[in-house]
């Protein structure tokens, strides 16, 4: 945290550097995560019985801290079933995957969840849950990985100067789209994009 005022927190996070305010009620010492939440989004109840109701709802990437009981994870918010949740020390191999969870999550700039996303919200999301770090922004992405010469694959970066997404195939590309107004798949001729690869 840089500065507090009136009630709100202005500082930036750990991980990528992205700025904001955050309510400096909400801010606490940090605690180690055991868990990443792994689908687009996780439910959360007050205990781990099946029909217990829906008290909150986390999205993809939320970290957690808590122990394993059952089928659950039980934390100090309430119990999130892990079959949404990832062991913090385990990775995705496929960001691609990661990426196709959010189909049809509506465009938003600056959002990073399935209420709303932005280019560079779903790539940081999908390479993040696959142990690689990314920037928040699209504009920084240029300088992640290698420049591709010849036919993409699997998990290539596409960016464009207001696209940026990973490659399915040699063809095809998903991505937050504007133009659609939600995460989609559209082929990478539409756009004059360049390639980059991944250490994956």
């Amino acid at each position: 945290m840089l500065e507090y005022a009136g009630g709100w927190a202005w500082g930036y996070r750990a991980g990528d550097h992205a700025v904001g305010y955050v309510e400096a009620i909400a801010l606490a010492d940090p605690i180690a995560p055991t868990h990443i939440v792994c689908e687009a989004h996780a439910p959360v109840t007050p205990d781990s019985r099946v029909n217990a109701p829906l008290i909150a709802s986390l999205p993809m990437g939320a970290l957690l801290h808590g122990a394993e009981c059952g089928p659950c994870l039980t934390t100090e918010y309430g119990c999130v079933s892990l079959a949404h949740l990832r062991p913090i020390t385990e990775h995705e191999d496929d960001p691609v995957v990661v990426a196709e969870r959010l189909l049809g999550a509506p465009w938003r700039d600056g959002g990073r969840s399935e209420h709303g996303i932005d280019p560079g919200g779903l790539i940081q999301l999908a390479l993040g849950l696959c142990g690689v770090d990314a920037p928040r922004f699209a504009d920084l992405l240029d300088e992640m990985g290698e420049a591709v010469e010849g036919p993409a694959r699997r998990g290539d970066l596409a960016i464009a100067d207001d696209v940026a997404g990973l490659m399915i195939d040699d063809l095809m590309m998903i991505h937050a789209s504007r133009a659609a107004g939600k995460v989609t798949v559209e082929p990478l001729s539409l756009f004059d994009a360049r390639l980059r690869r991944l250490p994956l």
